[in-house]
């Protein structure tokens, strides 16, 4: 089979799938791209056994069909360094033979059989929505950070989608914080609720367009399917029950304080370069309508404080978080001003967007430290 296409059409389609590969040394074919042609369209497909993702491109000009493994590494490094200009792809499928032609030269790739390449689990007894592939590309943006890395604790290493028929909620937690974001406007066709591990979410997010084109989101009890326009993913998910996080949730934060987001955000990385380097403890000390940011390292001498204008309602409070966790919490919010629910030093502070869209209803959830840690 033979076809033609950009080298640079090629290199970005490759590269929206090659993050699914990882070195596996029992089998070589998991290393590869899956290629194949049908017409003038080009299926570039990746798989590590969890995870299968594909993508769709149109080629310049085709001959002849059919399919074949070609090692990821080298022709990944080939396009990185090829100016933009067509390559003639011409494939002997017998002797697994790759031979590509550019304006500056030709080379040749041993490939390997498709056959061997893992099949796509069949997607049997799914149950299916839809909903806009810039608001799937928004949710993940916005929870994914707050996943866990403690495999000990597997439900928590992913992001759980919880359904109801008039919304769909997307939840994430390494027990020091808790992201939820609830649409109001992707209805589900049942109350249900799967886990989905951190890499396959990576990639959509690397992958899926900022439009309103649609993406059909399909589950069954052991994967998910998503598929668009010209891509499709299938991964298995997380057989582990996702905690009762609304448990953690503060019924009541009766204290309120807004303050510029931004200015918030630039303070706390500030401050917290003198922190102690395990911990990044600050402390936010809230007197009327300003707050002091202080951080210190007693073992190096280090202190660090800003004062800070807000809005506060509430008694005077000392209360003391992890910088490095706040500030990404905060970079993930929207608008100008953010507001923080609070009730006691002790119990977990709520963020919020003031300026919230009516389809959508964010919060964020931090646990304090204790003051002096």
């Amino acid at each position: 089979m033979r076809f033609i296409v950009t080298s640079t059409t090629l290199l970005k389609s490759l590269q929206q799938i090659s993050g699914i590969i990882s070195s596996n040394t029992v089998l070589s074919v998991l290393e590869d791209f899956l290629v194949e042609l049908k017409g003038n369209t080009l299926t570039l497909t990746t798989t590590d056994l969890e995870t299968m993702m594909r993508v769709h491109l149109e080629v310049i000009d085709a001959e002849g069909e059919g399919k074949i493994c070609i090692p990821s590494k080298i022709l990944l490094e080939y396009l990185k360094n090829l100016p933009e200009q067509p390559i003639t792809f011409n494939i002997n499928l017998l002797e697994l033979q790759v031979e590509m032609s550019s304006n500056v030269g030709k080379y040749n790739i041993g490939g390997e059989k498709a056959d061997d390449f893992p099949k796509e689990p069949a997607p049997e007894n799914t149950t299916s929505f839809s909903m806009a592939s810039l608001t799937l590309l928004e949710c993940i943006n916005r929870t994914l950070f707050a996943v866990s890395t403690d495999t000990l604790r597997p439900a928590m290493t992913g992001v759980y989608f919880e359904m109801a028929t008039d919304s769909l909620s997307f939840v994430a937690t390494d027990a020091h914080r808790l992201v939820q974001l609830r649409r109001n406007d992707v209805p589900c066709p049942i109350a249900d609720g799967f886990v989905v591990p951190k890499k396959p979410l990576q990639q959509l997010k690397s992958t899926l367009s900022s439009d309103d084109s649609m993406v059909q989101i399909s589950y069954n009890q052991s994967h998910l399917f998503v598929s668009g326009d010209h891509l499709s993913l299938s991964c298995r998910l997380i057989d582990a029950r996702f905690p009762d996080y609304k448990a953690v949730i503060p019924i009541d934060n009766p204290y309120k304080l807004n303050v510029n987001r931004l200015d918030f955000m630039s303070a706390l990385r500030r401050v917290s370069i003198f922190a102690n380097k395990s911990t990044s403890q600050v402390v936010l000390d809230i007197n009327g309508n300003s707050m002091q940011i202080s951080a210190q390292d007693i073992d190096f001498s280090y202190e660090g404080r800003e004062m800070l204008s807000c809005q506060y309602s509430g008694e005077d409070m000392k209360i003391a978080f992890n910088a490095r966790l706040m500030v990404e919490l905060i970079a993930n919010l929207d608008g100008e001003e953010v507001r923080m629910e609070l009730s006691k030093p002790s119990r977990a502070a709520i963020f919020r967007n003031l300026d919230k869209p009516d389809t959508e209803d964010l919060l964020m959830l931090i646990m304090p430290l204790m003051v002096g840690i």
